[in-house]
């Protein structure tokens, strides 16, 4: 009976008035991740007045599979979800994850210089939250309620061989998280292989995959810059933003007050703009010391540059059929075209964005503080 209690409670517990929340996140200590977890705990504090402490376990209290779980059942009151390693369990927020290659075909002039992150992970931010009542369920038949959203830098090769030319891809084994990656790499004749975010060094260098698709600042949050040989970041192309990193167990959400629940959306404004911007200001710093590591970067040549943009205007009509036959997403095509005019907007909302501080106001005034706080998540 006391077990069930604690469990229900999610390890809510109060010291000197305050309430305290394990945060448990996957990624290791000095990555963007954690760091962008300790700066989230800072903003709690400071948005609730003190009346919300968090505590910040990375890499410690669970890993990244067992986090939504993890979450779900109590072991930790916040958390950040993977949603893309749960395929089953998040089908609408993957499917939008994975139309992120689109950007592709929006003019370099509207996307370059980290735009094109920071305008994805706006309209999948607001999608999500204002839009998309299939995917709140979703996150509600796991007991989290959704806060923030992740998303990275552009994805590109990270490996342990050169790859310039379609040639050089053919046979490669690829560690890829998203079937759209998958369908690329299985059109490019490379075979897809899926690994955690803590199991990408060992699989790099053990042989068990050539490359992964990934974005460049993660040779410094994975430590990868020992066994990354040859970059190129010209393909695939696309960002990941199938990540929540700031989930709340349903129930001690449901024990906040209403104010305490804005300042966990203010702080989340601020987790959702930190995650691309700084991807975005490392992505040539890790670049430059993985070249100084003895790394090389290569450029794609125009053939493979070719048949990657051609294979994400086709894929997009893939994506819908995919998620409609294995999830039952009946609405796909409308829901992609619906996502498809918030995420036109979100490209000029970005085109003024100078700073971190620009991008968290903007968040906040086009999505958050459009929450109903009342009612949402309750």
């Amino acid at each position: 009976m006391l077990f069930a209690v604690l469990c229900g409670l999610a390890a809510l517990s109060y010291a000197d008035g305050a309430k305290k929340l394990r945060y448990a996140t996957s990624w290791p200590p000095g990555s963007i991740g954690a760091d962008a977890a300790k700066l989230y705990a800072e903003a709690v504090s400071e948005y609730s007045e003190g009346e919300i402490s968090v505590k910040v376990y990375p890499m410690t209290l669970l890993n990244a599979a067992e986090t939504s779980s993890g979450v779900r059942d109590g072991m930790a009151d916040i958390g950040f979800v993977f949603a893309g390693y749960f395929p089953a369990e998040f089908p609408h927020v993957n499917f939008l994850n994975e139309t992120s290659m689109q950007l592709h075909n929006i003019k370099d002039e509207l996307t370059s210089g980290g735009r094109g992150a920071a305008a994805f992970q706006g309209a999948i931010s607001e999608f999500i939250m204002l839009h998309c009542p299939e995917c709140q369920d979703e996150y509600a038949r796991q007991n989290q309620v959704y806060t923030s959203h992740g998303g990275t830098s552009r994805y590109g090769l990270l490996c342990t061989t050169p790859v310039r030319s379609l040639d050089d891809l053919k046979g490669k084994r690829l560690r890829i998280v998203g079937s759209n990656w998958a369908r690329w790499a299985d059109q490019m004749g490379a075979k897809s292989v899926s690994l955690t975010i803590n199991e990408v060094m060992e699989g790099l260098s053990q042989g068990v995959v050539d490359c992964t698709v990934s974005a460049a600042p993660e040779l410094i949050n994975l430590r990868l810059m020992d066994v990354v040989t040859d970059i190129t970041m010209d393909v695939p192309g696309g960002v990941f933003a199938g990540s929540s990193p700031t989930n709340v167990n349903r129930n001690v959400w449901r024990s906040l007050s209403v104010s305490q629940r804005r300042a966990m959306l203010k702080a989340g404004a601020l987790m959702t703009a930190q995650g691309p911007w700084q991807y975005i200001e490392m992505e040539q710093e890790a670049l430059r010391r993985a070249q100084e590591n003895g790394a090389r970067l290569h450029s794609a040549n125009e053939n493979l540059i070719a048949l990657t943009r051609q294979f994400a205007d086709d894929d997009i009509d893939t994506i819908t059929d995919y998620y409609a036959e294995k999830y039952d997403i009946e609405n796909s095509e409308e829901m992609l075209a619906d996502f498809q005019d918030v995420l036109e907007e979100w490209v000029q909302y970005v085109q003024g964005v100078e700073s971190l501080e620009d991008l968290n106001d903007l968040y906040w005034e086009k999505i958050f503080s459009k929450v109903e706080v009342e009612s949402y998540g309750m």
